[in-house]
Parts: C-alpha cells; sequence; structure tokens
C-alpha cells in the first residue's frame, strides 16, 4: 500500500514538476536573448545559471521524485565546486586558471554560480547518457562526460571572452584553452556522472532534460554563428556539432523505445 500511495504522490507531482521546469527552460532562453542583445551580457550570467538549475531540478524531479533530484543536484554541485577550488589553487585537473572578481559571490576564489552551472548542466549531461546508453555501467558514465565536456567548447570561449576567468597561458589549441581543460572536465564529469546514477537509479531522468540539453545547444551555436560581436564561426561548428551530436543521439534512441 505504501507503495501505491507514493506512486500516487509521484504522478500527483508530475504534472507541476514539468510546468516548472518548461516555465524555466522558457525564462532562460529569453534571459539568453536578453544577455546576447545586452551591451554587457555578463550580468545576465547569475540568473541564467539560476533558472537553469531550477528547469534542471524540476525536470530530474518529475522522473526521480522532489528528495532524489535535490541530492542529485547537490551533488554535482558540491562535486563541480570541490573541482573549482582545487583547481584554483593547483591547476590541478583544468590547468592554471583563475577567476575575475565579475561574479558574485565567491567562496575560496570560485564563484558559487560556478558551481550552480555544474549541477544544472551535470542533470542534462546525465539524461542525455542515460538516454543512449540505457543499460547504464561505466559506459553511461564515459557517455556523460562527454556529454557535459561537450558543452564547455561553448562555455569557455564564451567566459573567456567575457572576462569571467583568465588562463596563465593563453596559446591553448582551442581559442586559447588548453588541451588540460578539457581532460579535466572529463574527469570531474565522471564524478558527476556516477553520483547521479547512485542517487537516481534505474529511472530513466525524462525528456525535460533532453530539452534542456538540446536547448542549450542550440542556444550556444547561434549565439556564436550570428550574435555575439564579434562572431566565431569555428566555435559554433565545433560546439554545434559535439553538442548536436548527442542530442540527437539521445532523441533518437528516446523515440526508439
Amino acid at each position: 500500500m505504501e507503495q501505491t500511495r507514493s506512486e500516487q504522490a509521484g504522478r500527483v507531482a508530475l504534472g507541476p514538476a514539468r510546468a516548472l521546469g518548461v516555465l524555466s527552460l522558457l525564462t532562460m532562453v529569453g534571459l539568453q536573448v536578453a544577455s546576447g542583445l545586452a551591451a554587457r551580457p555578463e550580468r545576465f550570467t547569475g540568473l541564467i545559471v539560476a533558472v537553469l538549475a531550477v528547469s534542471a531540478v524540476a525536470f530530474a524531479a518529475g522522473a526521480w521524485g522532489t528528495r532524489r533530484a535535490l541530492a542529485a543536484f547537490g551533488a554535482a554541485v558540491l562535486t563541480g565546486y570541490a573541482a573549482e577550488v582545487v583547481g584554483v589553487l593547483t591547476g590541478f585537473p583544468f590547468g592554471a586558471y583563475a577567476y575575475s572578481d565579475v561574479l558574485w559571490p565567491q567562496v575560496g576564489g570560485v564563484p558559487l554560480v560556478v558551481a550552480v552551472a555544474w549541477g544544472g548542466m551535470g542533470l542534462a549531461a546525465y539524461a542525455v547518457a542515460a538516454a543512449i546508453v540505457p543499460s547504464g555501467g561505466w559506459a553511461r558514465v564515459c557517455v556523460g562526460a562527454a556529454a557535459m565536456t561537450a558543452w564547455d567548447l561553448f562555455l569557455d570561449p564564451q567566459m573567456v571572452r567575457l572576462g569571467l576567468w583568465t588562463w596563465a597561458a593563453d596559446d591553448g589549441f582551442y581559442r586559447g584553452i588548453p588541451l588540460s581543460n578539457f581532460a579535466g572536465w572529463l574527469l570531474v564529469s565522471a564524478v558527476v556522472m556516477l553520483a547521479a546514477g547512485r542517487i537516481g537509479g534505474d529511472a530513466p531522468p525524462g525528456r525535460g532534460l533532453l530539452a534542456l540539453y538540446t536547448v542549450m545547444a542550440v542556444m550556444e551555436t547561434v549565439a556564436f554563428a550570428a550574435v555575439f560581436d564579434p562572431t566565431d564561426p569555428v566555435v559554433a561548428v565545433v560546439g554545434g556539432i559535439t553538442m548536436g551530436a548527442f542530442a540527437a543521439l539521445a532523441w533518437r534512441r528516446t523515440w526508439q523505445k
């Protein structure tokens, strides 16, 4: 009887959770458009990340329940934050870099909004991996880590151009960003995927998180291709193809079920 009541409660909560996820996702799109048109787009960073996180947690709650969704999000946030603090202090695992004073508040030299971004996109990348590799295991962890790192092909060039952080050396192979950064992202993202899978269990995270990942891929591609001044077709193509491939494969696997 308890299990039945729990399932019934989950079904009742599913509608509001999805509605909040969709509303937050649409709000994020609007904020990204406003950011692209603003003279100082960095002012929108905190708001964009906040609604991104709300959307991710809401969609995850619709599939896993509120407690597990918050727990998975919190684990991803703490993992990302710990990695960033270690990275700022030691240069491992991303390489030598430092945050500017643009994003606040900061704790230990790391803006808290950065940790929140790890949480929101971590859940979205896990949903992509769960759709592509429904059997779970290390294959899902690796796919999720790669899907998460694909986002950084957009994120790092964008944040560097906004002056939100700087690399000790600006001669990296990809828009001044060193290869070590992406190796570090793969490592940290793998830990995030492990945590999300352990907390979420066998239940699939749902299509809402796939939509969040897909929307982010589309918005970033359009921004680098046509909105930013100057535009950057290289980042638009590289990031768009990489994130787009993960999104397309995830949707294909989802529709085949």
